[in-house]
């Protein structure tokens, strides 16, 4: 079955809002107050003289494995993120050894954040809720609105901070949980990775292990479409005890990044 249908009519049955108003476009102005790697940034996105998005789409395509030492599976994923209520959906099919299909599901709204994990989208393995699954969800909303969708960081709940020459932190508090990382940044401006410490690591083998783990997800390559830079592809990393765990590997579906879009539209 169409994961993408799937997945729009799912989000399609959620409740957020979707009316924004006029959207003012982003100044030189309004970048003025951040740190200079934050404003080279945001102009190598394209974000400046255009009006602020609200909400996006997109669907990747790549490998996915949930131990260090496993094979990668082709998977598909899709992803949707909405600014006016703080919400993200994500959806993930692959199959284990090739064979079993798997489901995932992580989603975080109302300050809440959640991980579901099926085989056949009918066995549950994981179902993971509560502070750490808030905080690290609220963190893959950080992390994709950096590498797809800026101007919808530039908003009150959003600090901006100086790192270095390279490099700047930012962080977002919703539903008073604050989470924050660091974006490395090109001579151009260009994301190069987004780091953090406020995400947590589930044993795949042990669901009831939970620990706070860095997190990266370095991008390799950028091209720029109707005047906005989009990766090529993304790694998700793991920075583990016992050492680099890398676990997904995605590229965009050409034609699939969609921008102010209405749940399931």
């Amino acid at each position: 079955m169409d994961l993408r249908a799937q997945f729009l009519r799912e989000i399609a049955k959620t409740r957020l809002a979707v009316d924004p108003g006029p959207a003012a476009p982003v100044t030189p102005a309004d970048l003025e107050p951040l740190p200079e790697p934050a404003r080279r940034y945001l102009r190598f996105m394209g974000a400046v003289g255009r009006p602020r998005d609200w909400s996006f789409r997109i669907g990747f395509d790549g490998f996915f494995r949930l131990r260090p030492h496993q094979r990668f599976s082709a998977c598909e994923a899709w992803s949707y993120a909405n600014r006016l209520s703080l919400a993200r959906f994500f959806r993930i099919r692959m199959r284990l050894g090739r064979i079993v299909p798997m489901t995932g599901r992580d989603s975080y709204v109302d300050g809440q954040g959640r991980m579901l994990i099926r085989l056949a989208d009918l066995l549950t393995v994981e179902n993971g809720t509560g502070a750490a699954y808030d905080s690290s969800e609220l963190v893959s909303y950080l992390n994709d609105a950096v590498l797809i969708a800026p101007s919808m960081l530039l908003v009150p709940d959003v600090a901006w901070t100086a790192v270095d020459g390279r490099s700047f932190g930012v962080a977002i508090t919703d539903h008073g949980c604050t989470i924050g990382g660091r974006v490395m940044v090109d001579e151009r401006g260009a994301p190069i990775e987004f780091t953090t410490t406020d995400r947590y690591y589930t044993d795949p083998d042990d669901p009831a292990k939970v620990q706070r783990t860095r997190w990266t997800t370095p991008v390799e390559g950028w091209e720029v479409i109707d005047g906005r830079a989009i990766f090529r592809r993304a790694e998700a990393r793991w920075h583990l005890p016992q050492g680099l765990f890398t676990y997904a590997d995605l590229r965009p579906i050409p034609g699939s990044l969609a921008f102010n879009m209405r749940p399931g539209e």
